[in-house]
């Protein structure tokens, strides 16, 4: 069968990575999304029967020094949609004398010790029902209901469980993303926050940071939206038992800084950008209390919790986030909403921490 030269780590990866500073962020975004993109492959090469010396994914980890310990397939096509990969230092960082030396090196790189990366949406024979049937899921705000999320959620629990939470990363990309997302929010309630990559996540609603240029008549359909959600979830919450009021799992999630990577010209993610940006902006125009009420809450998830039909929680908005958009041209939607941009030597972002108070 064809290979796509995407795959094929010489040719298409992040090789000029040959000293890898773990405090420098763009070095840890490369890696995680080179991480993620072994995930796909990995899954190709189970589609392909690429076994031994012919399969393509161990390069894409092998590379940074990391091993696979585990691969999670999905419960309904056995697909592959996530891995898990330990770090394992190179024989030259135990070139000390004493155990303090090794302590000190390891402390200055700061490498993950365990990786847990996701994989989003494979549009091909063999994964596009069951990946486009958790997309709609993931429209529907009911991702948290499939197996994908059961089975990562335990993994995660896990290892945290059985070598502490420090230096654990999850990463994901598009689906993958939402699924990492959704087990980073919930072991937050646990009161553990991980290290979290998200690349191109979903925004389930409306893009209109992508389709509208014109921004007064942009930031006045978001002024609306913002009015309509804060009455609407005031009127709600006010006919709620003052137990059920006092519960703010948004104000919990602050604390929680997963780095985003956006695209604008992705209208799969984009609409992250006028979120962010629009909460500042009610803030600067005295419209503060509005935007935090509005910043926190979907109009489908009040009606739908005002029905007594879904208590979930809209699990794509966030409180705070390192947010880092690619200023670079994309010429088309592959392009822009794949993970390959994310490791190019030539990525010219704009990044900005957004903390919700």
């Amino acid at each position: 069968m064809m290979v796509s030269e995407r795959e094929i780590f010489s040719l298409s990866g992040p090789l000029y990575l040959t000293a890898i500073d773990w405090r420098n962020t763009d070095h840890r975004r490369c890696v995680a999304a080179s991480l993620v993109q072994s995930v796909y492959i990995l899954e190709r090469d189970r589609q392909q029967n690429r076994k031994g010396p012919n399969a393509l994914a161990p390069p894409w980890w092998e590379f940074f020094h990391f091993r696979l310990i585990q691969v999670l397939a999905d419960t309904e096509d056995q697909s592959y949609f996530s891995a898990i990969y330990e770090y394992k230092y190179p024989n030259s960082h135990f070139h000390y004398k004493t155990m303090d030396d090794i302590q000190n090196q390891k402390q200055n790189q700061n490498p993950p010790k365990y990786v847990i990366a996701f994989r989003g949406t494979i549009a091909k024979k063999g994964n596009r029902s069951q990946d486009f049937k958790l997309d709609l899921g993931l429209i529907r705000n009911n991702l948290h209901n499939s197996s994908r999320f059961h089975i990562g959620l335990q993994v995660v629990q896990n290892i945290v469980q059985n070598h502490g939470v420090s230096d654990i990363w999850l990463a994901g990309h598009s689906l993958g993303s939402s699924i990492a997302l959704l087990i980073g929010r919930d072991m937050v309630k646990m009161g553990i926050h991980l290290e979290t990559y998200l690349f191109n996540p979903p925004f389930t609603s409306l893009p209109i940071e992508k389709f509208m240029k014109n921004e007064k008549l942009k930031h006045g359909i978001r002024f609306a939206h913002s009015v309509l959600t804060a009455r609407l979830s005031i009127a709600v919450n006010s006919n709620r038992p003052k137990s059920q009021q006092s519960h703010d799992p948004f104000t919990l999630l602050s604390a929680w800084v997963p780095y985003l990577f956006l695209n604008p010209s992705d209208p799969i993610c984009t609409e992250y950008v006028g979120y962010f940006e629009h909460r500042e902006k009610m803030v600067a125009i005295g419209a503060g209390d509005i935007g935090r009420i509005a910043t926190q809450n979907s109009i489908r998830s009040i009606i739908a919790n005002a029905r007594g039909k879904d208590q979930s929680e809209p699990s794509h908005l966030l409180p705070s986030a390192f947010v880092t958009i690619n200023l670079s041209p994309s010429p088309d939607f592959k392009r822009a909403h794949g993970i390959h941009q994310w490791w190019n030597p030539s990525l010219h972002c704009n990044c900005k921490f957004y903390q919700f108070r």
